[in-house]
């Protein structure tokens, strides 16, 4: 019998300072690594996609020291960023979806714009394909989800998506199953913290980490009051106020520190205010779960717990004893964004899930029975 081909995959995840690498043979990987980059050098270029070409000449230099030899790779994939709002899955790197992630269409300008063009200079070095799995702009959710108490405001959700989904695509072939039979309760627990629900392979709500909504997190505000929060934003700069949402938030502006190991030790020997932050941290996390499983109607088969907030224990045997009843807990610590988005792009190469091809236009924009 003809042994089936294990296909080679390299992705590319590019951060603020450095750029995660890792070269996979279906699922193991053969060599990871994080480039780090100067960061004085990078705050020459004007903008984001001006770092290009660096970053890609640090990325050939650290493979060239390692006898890293990219020629037999099947195929690039790297961190989508930039984009509009899309329905999940594997798409391949193309004009639409270059000039999208080189000015940041969604009018973010983030590292992970940089990862779609860097897996395309690659694949055009290589003559192979490439692709973006599962983006930060992935929308799937249902139309009530999307319904807010003002007419024309609408949510729009910005998450863990490649983590979420892959969690649960990895969970399910665990316990045997298909993600598209399954309904899940999907947390990524970490510097940010994204709720979600899944129902029978789609993303059918969620919280948005960019746009203040769910938990509080280390560094992220969370969902707060409207109306505490107009009065506190009296006078205050618009950038200041944003900031809250994804920088300044959170742990950040109860305690001064993003550090939640350093929390939970403060907590442990008395400081009453870091103790009250923890716990109304991990308060929150399970409200947003309850309000997900009644998103699922009930209809749940298991919660699952990624990120790197996950590796510690009290967290999860507290989520276990408040949320158990709901279904069972299963903790998936640590984060692997460089594996989903490897399993992704091998998992197309093997003919398992199609391709898709980026548009450009929004999965969603607007209802059609409203006026215009």
């Amino acid at each position: 019998m003809k042994k089936e081909k294990e296909y080679k995959a390299f992705a590319i995840n590019p951060g603020s300072t450095s750029t995660k690498i890792g070269l996979f043979q279906g699922d193991k990987c053969l060599f990871s690594k994080t480039v780090e980059h100067d960061a004085k050098v990078l705050q020459t270029y004007e903008t984001l996609s001006n770092q290009l070409q660096y970053r890609r000449d640090t990325i050939m230099e650290l493979l060239k020291e390692n006898n890293i030899d990219l020629s037999d790779v099947d195929a690039y994939v790297g961190r989508g960023g930039g984009l509009m709002a899309v329905e999940g899955g594997v798409y391949s790197v193309g004009a639409v979806l270059l000039n999208h992630a080189n000015r940041g269409a969604n009018g973010i300008q983030h590292p992970a714009n940089l990862g779609s063009q860097l897996a395309y200079e690659f694949g055009i070095q290589y003559g192979r394909p490439a692709y973006v799995v599962n983006p930060p702009d992935t929308d799937e959710l249902c139309d009530l989800a999307r319904v807010t108490g003002i007419k024309g405001v609408y949510r729009h959700v910005h998450l863990h998506a490649l983590n979420l989904k892959e969690t649960a695509i990895r969970h399910s072939a665990k316990m045997g199953k298909r993600y598209e039979d399954c309904n899940y309760i999907v947390c990524h627990i970490g510097g940010g913290i994204s709720i979600s629900a899944h129902q029978n392979g789609r993303m059918i709500d969620g919280t948005d980490i960019v746009g203040g909504e769910g938990p509080m997190a280390p560094n992220r505000c969370g969902s707060v009051p409207i109306i505490e929060f107009l009065r506190y934003a009296q006078g205050k700069d618009p950038k200041e106020l944003r900031a809250l949402c994804m920088k300044t938030g959170g742990f950040v502006s109860l305690l001064g520190t993003a550090d939640t190991k350093e929390i939970v030790h403060r907590a442990a020997e008395g400081d009453k205010a870091a103790k009250r932050a923890w716990d109304a941290l991990l308060y929150q996390i399970i409200k947003f779960i309850g309000s997900m499983a009644t998103a699922l109607h009930g209809k749940v088969d298991g919660i699952l717990l990624g990120g790197g907030m996950v590796h510690n224990e009290e967290l999860v045997q507290y989520i276990t004893d408040t949320c158990g009843w709901i279904a069972p807990v299963y903790p998936y610590p640590g984060e692997f964004e460089l594996e989903a988005m490897a399993a992704g792009a091998i998992r197309v190469l093997k003919g398992e899930e199609q391709v898709k091809e980026y548009t450009g236009c929004p999965r969603w924009t607007g209802f059609e029975d409203e006026e215009e």
